[in-house]
């Protein structure tokens, strides 16, 4: 029997039953006793607890996840990081993988694929504008639940688009049916490459097939950098021509052929649900013609000629009239020539008319110049109208919502940027009418879990703030920011609070002598009380200094304050008196990370300081002509804000859970820029100002 299941993990998470066996890690169906809710928990397998590389990828995922939080990925609850346990507790997915999916239903219709492919995308444009890559897109990591809902999971391998660490970039990383070309040649991947990955994915479920196999990984592999994919509508031809377009689109070799961003690809998606029927006629490279494609058509051709060969002949009916001697009287010939001159002259008439309409229209003999269309997408319309009306005719086509550009912004444009066309030609546009606007419903008193769900539903992203509240429950939402009743715009981010329940409710204290502190840790938290350790004891030795055997075990609580059944306010902190020793470590205790980064490029000395929640916590005077980078370790507890500050100017932020030890870089780059061009400015005008000691007097 699994030694997991039975066991209750972090005294919190009862291990149930094994559902899923991975390459890295196991992953268990388990009851989250503080939440109350059936939860996923991800342990990564025993013989990788020592491989730095598999540790690395665990622990990536559970940073990745935990950066997200969209309604088609799975989402991540918890993380326990400790020397016996890697885990992560997930959202408990009831559903099947698309692989499953596909395999039972062989060739998906064209409408259930595109249902899928709109959720996958929403999801990656999520990860994208998060700067996190998947790089392992395929139907083994989609989950289906049973009303139609993808969730995307295992980003084990996903990787961080402005991280400048180098990790394994350098290998063909991925699975080898699905990923993209540069991926297999080790090359630089971006979010282009899961654009590629769910071209692959697209094309198998509207085929059934596979673009590329063969008899090993290593040929799949060398196929996807070399080889053309067969066009879908010649192995399913109920593929609509424009949703074919799609898909070759995304699956280009070239990445900067390919869509660059799941935005620019959900618009064609949108563009083709409204219209089936359209035809986008990208200019990718077509397939070449297999040499089983050619040796069907030659079959077909022979049969058709077969055909015709077996054909019975047609033989004429004899006539059953008698023929009168009119039938063999010979026919007298039309007058030739005056025939043939009125067709010549209608001939000539027509082709004049013709080609005055040509002159008329074209105008040949008039110079009028090629320019290339630019490009209009994000521009705002009025501040273009005159802009171009010298050499272009612009007219809007459309106005309508757009969750992308603001209002009276370009969203799309015929034709499209950098073609070539005679000046004076016409550009049609469609203009945003800004966000869609939603009315917020009044939540408050509702349950958050129902009003989060329902927020999604919406497309409005929202953040969890509690608060004690005496007239809401506890779980319940005491008000929304913007309110109920206000208009807010797709995408927009609602702020909401739910209930912790009354803070002056008196709470009775447990007995948790005799406890692990981690289960009365979980159980003082279900009566909204904390718990401290405010002194470890050592446990006795004897002469050699080895633990005297039938002590209590390390993390053991021996005494408390205040005491079992002592009338308490919510929030009040439990003291406890714990046994320490090997195997025990204080969870509250505040531990150390390690972070490094680079030093801006220059000569001398700079001032560098460390802040923990605007607390400063080290400090260090690096020579720049001589070290490149610095390394920092900040001490804290829980999530923090760590910044690092360059002679008193704010230069990179981090997201660090101190008790997880993961490190989340969240500097803008521009702010990094900003850093610099502020340190070059001021170096300028020192230089002006010793100029200036030795300018002459002016005339004036």
């Amino acid at each position: 029997m699994d030694k997991y299941i039975g066991k209750r993990l972090d005294g919190r998470y009862e291990i149930r039953e094994l559902i899923g066996v991975g390459g890295m890690a196991n992953v268990y169906k388990a009851y989250d006793v503080l939440e109350k809710r059936i939860v996923a928990v991800k342990i990564l397998r025993e013989e990788y607890m020592d491989n730095d590389e598999f540790m690395r990828r665990f622990r990536n995922e559970s940073r990745a996840i935990s950066l997200l939080d969209h309604p088609n990925i799975v989402k991540v609850y918890d993380v326990i990081f400790s020397n016996r346990i890697q885990s992560i507790v997930m959202e408990y997915i009831d559903g099947i993988t698309l692989k499953d999916y596909i395999d039972q239903e062989h060739v998906l219709r064209w409408k259930e694929a595109v249902h899928f492919t709109v959720q996958i995308l929403k999801a990656l444009q999520h990860a994208h504008d998060k700067g996190i890559i998947h790089r392992d897109i395929k139907p083994h990591n989609i989950m289906l639940l049973s009303d139609g809902t993808i969730k995307i999971t295992d980003f084990g391998i996903a990787r961080f688009s402005r991280s400048n660490t180098k990790t394994i970039t350098d290998k063909a990383i991925g699975s080898v049916h699905y990923i993209s070309p540069e991926q297999a040649s080790g090359a630089f991947t971006d979010a282009r490459s899961d654009i590629y990955s769910l071209g692959v994915m697209m094309f198998e479920m509207l085929t059934g097939k596979l673009p590329f196999e063969a008899d090993s990984l290593v040929s799949v592999a060398i196929k996807q950098i070399q080889s053309q994919p067969t066009l879908p509508r010649s192995i399913n031809p109920d593929i609509p021509e424009g949703l074919q377009d799609i898909v070759m689109r995304a699956m280009q070799k070239d990445a900067a052929k390919r869509y660059q961003s799941a935005a620019e690809m959900l618009h064609d998606i949108d563009e083709f649900k409204k219209n089936p029927s359209i035809v986008f006629a990208y200019k990718y490279e077509q397939p070449v013609q297999t040499h089983i494609q050619q040796e069907l058509r030659h079959n077909q051709e022979e049969q058709r000629g077969l055909d015709r060969e077996q054909r019975p002949m047609k033989r004429e009916r004899p006539s059953s009239k008698k023929k009168t001697e009119a039938d063999y009287e010979e026919r007298k010939p039309l007058p030739l020539i005056p025939v043939m001159a009125g067709i010549a002259f209608a001939f000539l008439l027509a082709a004049g008319a013709f080609i005055g309409m040509l002159f008329l229209v074209n105008k040949p003999f008039e110079q009028v110049a090629n320019v290339k269309v630019p490009d209009l997408v994000g521009m705002n319309y009025e501040s273009i109208k005159t802009k171009y009306s010298d050499q272009f005719k612009i007219e809007v086509e459309e106005k309508a919502p757009s969750s992308l550009y603001e209002e009276g912004e370009i969203y799309d444009q015929n034709p499209d940027p950098g073609r070539t066309v005679k000046e004076h030609s016409t550009i049609t546009i469609k203009v945003s009418t800004g966000k869609e606007t939603i009315v917020l419903d009044d939540y408050a008193g509702k349950d958050s879990t129902e009003v989060f769900r329902d927020l999604s539903s919406k497309n409005l992203t929202w953040t969890e703030t509690e608060t004690y509240s005496n007239e809401y429950p506890a779980g319940t939402v005491v008000m929304t920011a913007p309110g109920a009743g206000e208009e807010v715009g797709e995408g927009d981010e609602i702020s909401v609070y739910v209930s912790l329940g009354s803070q002056e409710q008196n709470q009775t204290v447990p007995l948790v002598v005799g406890m692990n502190f981690h289960e009365a840790k979980t159980l003082l938290s279900t009566r909204r009380l904390r718990i401290e350790c405010v002194e470890e004891v050592q446990p006795q030795t004897d002469e050699d200094g080895k633990t005297i055997a039938g002590q209590v075990a390390a993390g053991t609580i021996l005494e408390q304050s205040p005491n079992e059944d002592a009338l308490v306010p919510a929030g009040t902190v439990i003291n406890v008196k714990v046994m320490g020793g090997e195997g025990w470590e204080d969870p509250n205790k505040p531990r150390q990370v390690e972070i490094s980064f680079d030093l801006p490029e220059g000569d001398g000395k700079v001032h560098v300081q460390t802040y923990v929640d605007g607390k400063e916590t080290g400090y260090g005077d690096p020579d720049l002509s001589k070290q490149s980078t610095w390394t920092t370790k900040p001490t804290g507890k829980g999530d923090s804000k760590v910044e690092i500050y360059i002679d008193g100017e704010l230069y990179l932020t981090y997201d660090v859970n101190f008790d997880t030890g993961v490190v989340v870089p969240t500097t803008d780059l521009q702010a990094v820029g900003e850093y610099l061009n502020n340190r070059d400015s001021q170096e300028d005008s020192t230089d002006n100002e010793d100029d200036d000691e030795y300018a002459q007097p002016s005339d004036e």
